[in-house]
């Protein structure tokens, strides 16, 4: 079998956690292992994959860990930078796993690896100056207040549950173990990569590379890794089949395919995708399909075989 196209899938959180009862990391692990036919499909039907994926919640578990252990045992607090690189390495290797496994069972002889990935973002991003994105527990005013002295944190007020700090979400600029990418890929390997967004660093301004407290959209780092291997596709794997215009609305309208154009239009009226779910999604297809991609895909994890051969999801293109 010789894969002749080359697709970044990104897969979003549904991929790992089904819902909120399963959560623990053997049901992360079942959850994966039925991602993982589904993309074993796409191969064996030609594609090779470069393959990013989300770590919201697995980040939030390893931060509440950090900061249980501090309260109790008076261990250090983990760092976020971290905790993403924590994150990457677990969701990576069950990830490997789980597609080894698929392999074998079907006598595909393919191999399957994780990096650990750094993508760089700007020091100046106009995100660093206004931070949105809340991460970790919910804190009383007293240790919010302290924290954001003592640490630099910032935090905000949650609506009466609680204060929750919240960090920088910018933009990637470059993924910094690209070459490493390219050349598994190359070599025949699938390879995961950009996980949870990358792992963001800096420039302190000589060269060296320092990591940062900061959330990477890992859509929108799945679309620069697109952009950088000129892949085929860009796949976008999420809790739909399909994306809908006017979506909860007795207007809604489910669509098979848009222009970027078009794509453009529905997301600057600002109501039909929301900011922190099919928005972002929307706008890396638009980045990579302005950059010289071919086609965007967004579907659910069971649709993409019917997806690619053209009866389902929602195809945006040039």
């Amino acid at each position: 079998m010789t894969a002749t196209k080359l697709a970044v899938v990104a897969i979003g959180g549904n991929a790992l956690i089904k819902d909120e009862k399963r959560v623990s990391v053997e049901d992360q692990q079942v959850a994966l292992r039925e991602t993982s036919v589904h993309l074993v499909d796409m191969i064996e039907a030609g594609w090779n994959l470069a393959i990013g994926h989300g770590n919201g919640p697995q980040v939030g578990f390893i931060l509440r860990r950090s900061e249980i252990a501090a309260k109790a045992e008076g261990m250090h607090e983990v760092p976020l930078d971290v905790c993403g690189a924590d994150s990457q390495g677990a969701i990576g290797y069950e990830l490997q796993q789980a597609l080894r496994n698929e392999f074998f069972k079907r006598g595909i002889n393919k191999k399957a690896a994780t990096i650990v990935t750094q993508v760089l973002v700007d020091k100046e991003d106009p995100a660093f100056k206004k931070p949105t994105k809340p991460i970790g527990s919910f804190m009383d005013e007293a240790e919010a207040k302290h924290r954001e002295k003592d640490m630099g944190w910032s935090v905000v007020e949650d609506a009466g549950r609680g204060w929750r700090r919240v960090v920088a979400s910018p933009l990637p600029k470059e993924i910094v173990e690209f070459d490493a990418v390219k050349t598994l890929l190359e070599a025949g390997q699938i390879v995961i990569t950009v996980g949870g967004g990358g792992i963001p660093v800096i420039d302190r301004g000589d060269g060296e590379l320092i990591g940062t407290a900061a959330v990477i959209d890992k859509d929108f780092a799945s679309s620069l890794l697109a952009q950088a291997l000129k892949a085929d596709m860009l796949l976008i794997a999420t809790a739909v089949e399909k994306v809908a215009i006017n979506f909860g609305k007795p207007e809604q309208k489910w669509l098979d395919t848009m222009t970027v154009a078009e794509a453009k239009t529905y997301l600057a009226e600002g109501t039909h995708f929301a900011k922190g779910s099919m928005a972002p999604k929307i706008q890396a297809a638009i980045w990579y399909l302005e950059n010289g991609g071919k086609e965007a895909l967004i579907t659910n994890p069971e649709s993409i075989g019917r997806a690619l051969k053209g009866e389902t999801g929602t195809r945006i293109i040039p």
